[in-house]
């Protein structure tokens, strides 16, 4: 997971350019740093991961649906057949 650059010098002037006490200006910094420090954010490879599993899991349910299809297609059939044979007797 990435983390998050973080200016926190470069936010505090910002804060105190529009008139918030540099006590406040600082501690508002300090809480955003923190906050960012545990954010767990996720990474372009990561979420490159994350498609392949899913590619990959998407591509096992459609083949078991193809095969369902099948089976039922077969006893579809198995059923009829005899239905069929004695209509045209």
């Amino acid at each position: 997971m990435a983390t998050v650059a973080f200016d926190t010098l470069k936010f505090v002037e910002k804060l105190k350019s529009a008139g918030v006490p540099d006590a406040q200006a600082k501690a508002e910094a300090e809480a955003l740093q923190e906050a960012f420090g545990t954010a767990e954010l996720a990474t372009k490879r990561d979420l490159e991961r994350l498609e392949a599993k899913l590619d990959a899991r998407f591509e096992r349910i459609d083949g078991e649906f193809r095969l369902n299809r099948w089976m039922l297609g077969v006893i579809v059939v198995a059923e009829a057949a005899p239905l069929l044979a004695k209509l045209f007797q």
